[in-house]
This record gives C-alpha cells, structure tokens and sequence, in this order.
C-alpha cells in the first residue's frame, strides 16, 4: 500500500494532529511538497500533500481561504499540511473553516517536526511500497514460469487471474479464445474478438484497455463493471495472439509486473523461434517438392513427425495468389496472403492437425487435411471476404485469390496441385475469392468461356459468317446453331429454322465453304458449338 494521510498521521515520529477533513485520511499521497505560493497550482500533478508556513498567504481572511483551499482541492491536492508556530501560531480558524467546507484534510505540524522530515516519510513509504510490489512482482514471474513450464499456457493463465484478482484469457492469431481462466471467464473473453482483431491491425507490440466484457461473478445478465487490458503477443509485425486480463479496478504495481511477465512468457511458448521457423519451413518446401515431383516415399521419409500425419489421410491442396490491387484508395496490405497463412495455422492448431504452408515466390501452396479445420476456415475466410463484397463493400488491395483441389492422397499430389492451379485460374478471371475443382467438375463449362480470349477466338471465328449474314444473303449463323443443337440432324433443324431441308444442306456447304473446314470433322464442330456459346447475347 502506499502511503496515506492517516499513516503519517500515525507516524509517531512526526506528531501531526488533523484540523478538518478526518474523515478522507485514507487517501494515497504520491508526494509532500512545500509551496509558498499564493497559488501553487500550476506546480501541482495531483496526489501531494502540500505543506506550508503561509509566509505570504492571509491564512485569517476567510474569503481569500474558501478560494484558496477551493483551489487546492479542484487540482487534486489531497491534503494540506500547516506549520504552526512559525507565521501563526496556531492555524487559523478561517483556514480551517475553509478545509472543513471543502473536505480537503488539514494538518498541524508542530513547529519541531521539519518539513523535511515529513518528505522523507513520504519518500520512505513510497520506496518501501515500491519494493514490495517488486518483491511481489518477482515472486508472481517464478510461479507464472512454474505454471507455464508444468502446465503451459493454460496453467499460467490461471495463476496470473489469480495474481491480479480477476480473469485472464489467450487469443489465437485469428482472434479466437484458446484458453481462459477461471473456467467461466472464456464466455466473457468470447465477446471481445472484435476488440482483438481491431487490436491486431496496429502495429506491434499493441495495447488496450476496455470495458463491458460482463459481472464480476461471472453471471449472466449482471452490469457490465470489468476493466479489461489486451495485449498483443509475438515479435514480428503481426502478432501471433493476444492476451486479455480482466479486472474489477486498475492494476497496482505488483499486477503489472505480473502481466508484464505474462506477456513475455506466453510470447515463448505462442512464438516458435526464427530459427526454427526457418528450419520447418525448409522442411516443408523439400516434402511438398517430393509430393509433386512423383517421390510419395522420400517425402514421407522427410516429413517424419512434423508432417507425417497429413500423409497418412487425404489432404487438399490450397493455392493462393494476391489478387488484383484495389479500388484508388484501398489500403494496401504488405503480406496479403499472411493474413490467410494465420487463419490457416491458427484453425490447424485449434484443431490439432499437421498442415504444411510453403510460401512459393508470390504464391501460397498449403497441404490440409481433408475435412479439417484449416480447409474449413479457408472456407469461411473467404465466404466473410464475397460477403463483404456483396454488401457493397470495396475489397482491400490484392486480395487473395484461392484455388482448392478435391481430395488426394500423397501419389495424386500433384494432379492436385495441377487442380488447385486450374481453380485458381478460374477464380481469377470469375472475380470470385475462392473456387473449388470440384465443384468446377461438377457445374458447366460454360462460364469458362467468359473469359476475354476465348471471346476474342470466337468472335474471330465466326466473323466471316457474320459479314456474309449482313450482305442478306442467307441466315449461316442461325442454320449453323440450328444444325449443330440438333447434332446434324436435317429434317429437325431445318424445321426450326422453317426452311427446306435443301436449303439448309446449301447453306451448310457455304459455310464449309467461307470457313475453309468441314463440318464433317468433330473438332471443327466443336469449336463453332463453343464459340457460337461464348459469342451468344445473355
């Protein structure tokens, strides 16, 4: 505790009596500093008790004391100490009057107890409080590491609630509760995600301090009173999670040191070292080069423990590219397929499966398991990103564009990473975030042929049919759709077109002729079907 009005006044050595104001001596004092002043307010920070002989004060004039002790107490001076004997003799009783109306502490000090003495008090109490919130501050960081080397971050997070008296909670680096403590406290942290995410577009380290995160018991429906502090966690530029302490006041010195140490230790066991990193993402690169190289045995050799697992089920291929730069005025992101690899890495640890993330120049190549929980956050991700779009909203600048193959397993690695290749390509040209090759599979071909080349191919193609149409000489687009939709058949097309079959064999033949092809060749049919398609008004 740090010093108060009553512990001085208690403080035998100094022998301070209490003129006005008894019933607030349990305020902290920060400071005791001497002002003779008329108006020491300027110099003031709040919290001192300030002490003086009224050298140059009318301490008798009842009027100049309501405005100076007024003064005094609207700048957050918390007591006031006076020296009899010295200007007066005794305090004055407009001095007096003056503390009692305004409740600001009045004290005696008797003429053989130095000022000095008293700052000394002050300062002793201050160091001694000080050294306890050290001492106890020290002792928290030995039991949170005990805590985090026996039980890992869910034991240290509950001997830090219990150190600050109140709740903690850790957050992955999407955003997510991964553990709280006490037990009730993860309903509560669970309200503050959107807090954490605004949190983590800051750069790092970060913090905050909030509030309305739910009772102090824990209950439900109760006032929203608590004091919550979130930090980010990690050393790089995005942070790895986050983590929430939640209070029913500001913490003290002994609770930050706690938090303090927290914070460093849970940043040890949440960030893996960059060496480390290094060496895994090396081991990834070599095992995803052996999948698609056709070498099933060498990269499950290398894989070992680390990704070993992801070999034994099917997986996905997941391959992402930055998209298009943004509207002008869209803020652009400097790694904007990092925010994907944390989703990924984050859904993967949650649910305790391997996943292999490899950057690849500017691509993103990611192995998952089939029907885990990183192919699922994938999805989610990009659902929030069409969403957002749909609601009118502008995407940010580059934008991952995600292909996602069909199941595999480690010898088909690289028909499906040729999969999520060709889903990509897809998803770019549809303008979508993400495109699944099997769903691709499964729908038409059809919107593939809007893209840009293919209609420019067509439009080429069909051009010299279209020019000998607008001379009126004969309909050979129409009788070409009309003849190929029912698969040559003469008696049913020229039905359609209501000609005569002759007419329709005629035209035929001109349009053999003007293209220089025969229909008779099925590839050539093929061709003029698709490009009559991509060519056709909507």
């Amino acid at each position: 505790m740090p010093p108060t009005l009553a512990s001085l006044v208690h403080h035998s050595a100094l022998k301070l009596t209490v003129r006005a104001g008894g019933d607030r001596l349990d305020v902290p004092v920060r400071w005791a500093h001497v002002s003779e002043l008329a108006d020491p307010v300027p110099y003031m920070e709040g919290g001192e008790l300030l002490l003086i002989t009224a050298v140059k004060l009318d301490a008798e004039d009842p009027e100049a004391m309501r405005r100076y002790v007024k003064r005094l107490a609207g700048a957050g001076v918390v007591g006031l100490g006076f020296a009899v004997g010295v200007t007066y003799d005794e305090v004055p009783k407009a001095l007096v009057d003056a503390a009692e109306e305004e409740g600001l502490p009045l004290l005696e000090v008797p003429r053989r107890t130095p000022f000095l003495a008293i700052s000394k008090a002050v300062s002793a109490a201050i160091a001694a409080d000080q050294y306890r919130a050290v001492t106890a501050g020290f002792a928290a960081q030995r039991e949170l590491t005990k805590q985090a080397l026996t039980d890992g971050p869910e034991g240290l997070l509950t001997a830090l609630a219990a150190q600050v008296d109140g709740w903690a909670a850790l957050y992955d680096a999407s955003g997510a509760v991964v553990a709280a403590a006490p037990e009730w406290a993860g309903r509560r942290a669970a309200r503050l995600t959107a807090d954490v995410e605004r949190l983590r577009e800051r750069p790092a380290p970060a913090s905050a301090v909030v509030g309305g995160a739910g009772p102090a018991d824990g209950g439900e429906g109760a006032e929203n009173t608590d004091r919550v502090e979130l930090h980010t966690l990690g050393t790089g530029r995005r942070p790895r999670a986050a983590l929430a302490v939640g209070t029913a006041a500001a913490l003290g010195t002994a609770e930050r040191y706690a938090v303090h140490s927290a914070i460093a230790l849970l940043t040890l066991t949440t960030e893996r070292s960059r060496s480390l990193q290094a060496a895994e993402q090396r081991i990834g690169t070599a095992v995803l080069r052996m999948l698609l190289a056709g070498e099933p045995d060498h990269a499950r050799a290398v894989a070992g423990d680390l990704y070993g697992a992801l070999l034994d089920a099917p997986f996905r291929v997941i391959v992402a590219e930055p998209g298009p730069a943004g509207p002008a005025g869209a803020e652009a992101d400097g790694d904007p397929l990092g925010g994907l690899a944390e989703v990924v890495e984050s859904a993967a640890a949650r649910s305790g499966e391997a996943v292999l993330v490899v950057p690849e120049g500017e691509r993103l190549v990611v192995l998952a398991a089939d029907g885990g929980g990183a192919v699922a956050a994938v999805d989610r991700y990009a659902a929030a990103l069409e969403a957002h779009r749909a609601d009118g909203g502008e995407p940010a600048d580059e934008e991952p564009v995600v292909g996602l193959s069909a199941p595999a397993g480690p010898i088909a690695a690289a028909a499906a990473y040729r999969q999520a290749e060709q889903a990509l390509s897809v998803a770019r040209r549809r303008g979508r975030v993400l495109v699944e090759h099997e769903r691709l599979a499964a729908g038409s071909v059809l919107p593939l042929l809007a893209d840009d080349a293919v209609k420019a191919f067509a439009d080429g193609l069909l051009r010299a049919l279209r020019e000998h149409d607008a001379t009126g000489r004969g309909d050979l687009v129409a009788s070409l759709r009309a003849w190929l939709s029912r698969h040559g058949q003469w008696d049913a097309a020229a039905a359609d077109l209501g000609v005569h079959r002759h007419t329709l064999r005629y035209r035929m033949r001109r349009v053999e002729e003007i293209l220089g092809r025969s229909l008779d060749d099925p590839d050539v049919r093929m061709e003029l079907w698709l490009a009559l398609k991509a060519t056709a008004p909507e």
